[in-house]
C-alpha cells in the first residue's frame, strides 16, 4: 500500500463484537477507524488477488515487509545450519558504524574556540612552579546538542520616536546582515530539504512549526520552494547535461500520482509509443517518477523525472544531449522493454540482482536448487566487493572477474540448462520460471565479464528511487505537473548532493545567495565543485 500507516491488529473475535456494538448502537469514533481500516484493507487485498501475477509469498511481503535478502538471511528459512562467516568477518576489523560518533562526525556543528581562563602559552606551569605551558596539538573537545525548531523566527523590535512637535517618526535602523527578505535563503533550503529529501509533506511541517509558535502555512512554504526552484534551475539543467556523458547509466521507474493529469479526460492524454507490431498504441494514463544515475570517473548524478513518460523514454531525453563523439555508454535496468531507449545505442546490462530475486521468492518450494543459485552468486557479489575494496580500476576489475567469476558463471549456466533440457524442474512452477528468466537473459545479466565498468545490479537506482518513494508514502500525490517538476529539481540536486558526500543544504542556500554567478555558469556550480569556485571567489583579489 502507497500510504504509510500504523499497521493494526484485530482478529476475528474482535471483529465480530464490534459488529454487534454496530448493530445496538452508533459506532464511536475508534470503532469506526477500526471498521474503516477493516474495510480498505479487503479491499486492497481484493485487489491484488485480482493480479495472477501476485502470490502466497509476494502477498506476504506486500503486507507484512520484505525480509531481509541476503543469502545467510535467506537461507535461514530452510536450515538450521551455522551460515558460513563473512571474509570480512574473520579479519577481525571491526564493522563501521557502531559505538559513539567523535567530535570530527558532526561536520555540520558551530565551532567554538575557547581559551583557558587563567594561562596563556608561555606561562609558568602553576603546578610543578618550573616548567612553561605550550599549546597542545589537540584540544578537548566537548559535543553539545539543543534542540530547536527547523525554521526559526526572529522579532526585532525597532524603537520608534516622534516628535511631539512636528510628529515626525524616527526609526531605529535593522540591525547589520537583517535584510528586507522575510524568509532568508536558508529558510527555502530547510523546507526543500525536508520535503523532497526527509519526505515531510508540507502540512506536517506547518503543524510542527506551529507547535513551536512559528506560523509556517502550507501555502507559504509552496511559494518559498517555488521560487527557490525557478532560481535554481540552471543547476538542474546543467545536472541533465552532466548525466548525459555518464560512462553508465541506471533507470527504473515507480508509479507516481499527479491530481492534474488524472483529472484530464482520455483525449487530452499524452499519447504513448508505438507498439512494437506497428499497431498505434492506446492513451497512456499511467503515471511514473523515472530515476536515472549516471556514473563517471567516480562521479554519480541522480535525476528524476514525472510524468506519461517510461523510464526509457525519459533516458532517450537525457541521451539527445549526448556528444556522439562519446560513443554509447553502458545502460544498467531490468529486463522490462520500457526502460530502454529507443532509436538510441546502448550497451544493455540487465539486473543480477532481479534474476537473483525470483529464486529468493522460491527459496521455501525448491530449497536445495535455490540454495545453489543463491549461493554462487554470493561468491560472485563477494568478488566484486574484493575489487571495490583494493579499488581497482575497470579493467583490473574486468580481468578479476573473469578469472574468478567467470568460471562460477559458466557453471550455474550449464546447471541451468540442464534443469530444463531433462525436465528437471516443471517449467511452469517458480523455479522454472526464475530459471528460465536467468537463461533467457544470461548474457545481458553477465556483461559485468565482457565490458569493462559493467555493473551487476541496478540497486543504485533502487536506491534513488526510494526518495520518490518516500515522498509518495508521506504526501500520497503531488498536485500539479509544476509541483512535479519541483519535486524532480530538489530530488536531483538533493540525491546528487548525497552521492557526492556535500551538505545539500550548504548547497542549495550557496546557489541562491550566488544566483547571478550560477546563472552566467552553472557547470562551476556542481554539487562536486561548488565548494572550490566558492574558495576561488574568497580567494580573488578585489578589483582595483
Amino acid at each position: 500500500m502507497n500510504r504509510s500507516t500504523e499497521r493494526l491488529e484485530l482478529n476475528i473475535e474482535q471483529l465480530e463484537r464490534l459488529l454487534e456494538r454496530a448493530r445496538k448502537d452508533p459506532l464511536s469514533e475508534p470503532d469506526y477507524q477500526t471498521l474503516k481500516a477493516a474495510v480498505e484493507t479487503l479491499g486492497y487485498l481484493t485487489q491484488l488477488l485480482e493480479d495472477r501475477k501476485t502470490t502466497i509469498e509476494r502477498l506476504r511481503q506486500i503486507l507484512f515487509g520484505a525480509s531481509s535478502e541476503k543469502t545467510r538471511n535467506v537461507l535461514k528459512k530452510i536450515t538450521q545450519a551455522k551460515p558460513a562467516e563473512s571474509p570480512w568477518a574473520q579479519s577481525g576489523n571491526k564493522t563501521n558504524g557502531h559505538g559513539r560518533n567523535g567530535a570530527e562526525a558532526y561536520r555540520g556543528a558551530t565551532k567554538i574556540a575557547v581559551k583557558h581562563h587563567s594561562l596563556k602559552s608561555g606561562d609558568r606551569c602553576p603546578q610543578c612552579d618550573k616548567g612553561k605551558v605550550y599549546d597542545s596539538t589537540q584540544p578537548g573537545l566537548l559535543v553539545r546538542i539543543v534542540g530547536q525548531a527547523p525554521l526559526a523566527a526572529t522579532v526585532y523590535e525597532l524603537e520608534k520616536l516622534r516628535c511631539n512637535l512636528c510628529g515626525e517618526v524616527f526609526t531605529a535602523d535593522a540591525p547589520q546582515g537583517v535584510g528586507p527578505q522575510k524568509y532568508d535563503a536558508r529558510s527555502g533550503s530547510m523546507i526543500a530539504l525536508l520535503k523532497y529529501g526527509s519526505g515531510l509533506p508540507f502540512y506536517r511541517l506547518e503543524g510542527l512549526e506551529q507547535s513551536l509558535g512559528i506560523p509556517l502555512p502550507a501555502s507559504t512554504q509552496w511559494g518559498i520552494v517555488k521560487e527557490l526552484a525557478a532560481v535554481i534551475k540552471p543547476a538542474y539543467q546543467e545536472l541533465i547535461t552532466q548525466a548525459a556523458k555518464g560512462e553508465v547509466v541506471h533507470n527504473d521507474d515507480t508509479t507516481m500520482t499527479i491530481l492534474a493529469l488524472k483529472r484530464h479526460s482520455p483525449e487530452s492524454r499524452e499519447p504513448a509509443k508505438d507498439c512494437d507490431d506497428g499497431e498505434p498504441a492506446p492513451q497512456r494514463s499511467g503515471i511514473f517518477t523515472s530515476g536515472i544515475v549516471a556514473t563517471r570517473a567516480g562521479r554519480k548524478i541522480a535525476l528524476f523525472f514525472t510524468g506519461h513518460k517510461h523510464a526509457g523514454e525519459n533516458l532517450a531525453e537525457v541521451l539527445k544531449k549526448r556528444a556522439k563523439e562519446l560513443g554509447p555508454p553502458i545502460q544498467m535496468c531490468d529486463a522490462l522493454s520500457r526502460n530502454l531507449p529507443k532509436e538510441l545505442e546502448v550497451i544493455v546490462a540487465n539486473c543480477l540482482a532481479h534474476g537473483r530475486r525470483k529464486f529468493i521468492d522460491q527459496v521455501e518450494n525448491f530449497p536445495e536448487p535455490c540454495r545453489y543459485v543463491l549461493e554462487t552468486l554470493r561468491e560472485v557479489y563477494r568478488n566484486d566487493a574484493l575489487a571495490k575494496e583494493q579499488g581497482m580500476s575497470f579493467d583490473e576489475r574486468l580481468a578479476f572477474h573473469q578469472a574468478q567469476s567467470a568460471p562460477l558463471m559458466e557453471q550455474l549456466k550449464k546447471w541451468l540448462n540442464e534443469q530444463i533440457a531433462e525436465r528437471k524442474v516443471e517449467p511452469n512452477s517458480g523455479l522454472g520460471k526464475a530459471i528460465s528468466y536467468m537463461i533467457n537473459h544470461f548474457n545481458k545479466l553477465t556483461l559485468f565479464l565482457r565490458v569493462p565498468g559493467a555493473p551487476l545490479d541496478n540497486n543504485l537506482c533502487e536506491r534513488a528511487l526510494k526518495k520518490a518513494i518516500l515522498h509518495r508514502k508521506n504526501a500520497l500525490f503531488y498536485k500539479t505537473e509544476n509541483g512535479a517538476y519541483a519535486g524532480d529539481l530538489f530530488m536531483s540536486l538533493i540525491h546528487t548532493c548525497q552521492l557526492a558526500g556535500v551538505s545539500a543544504f550548504d548547497y542549495l542556500t550557496e546557489l541562491q545567495i550566488h544566483a547571478a554567478e550560477l546563472s552566467r555558469n552553472p557547470p562551476q556550480w556542481m554539487p562536486w565543485n561548488y565548494g572550490d569556485t566558492l574558495q576561488h571567489q574568497n580567494s580573488a583579489p578585489l578589483p582595483g
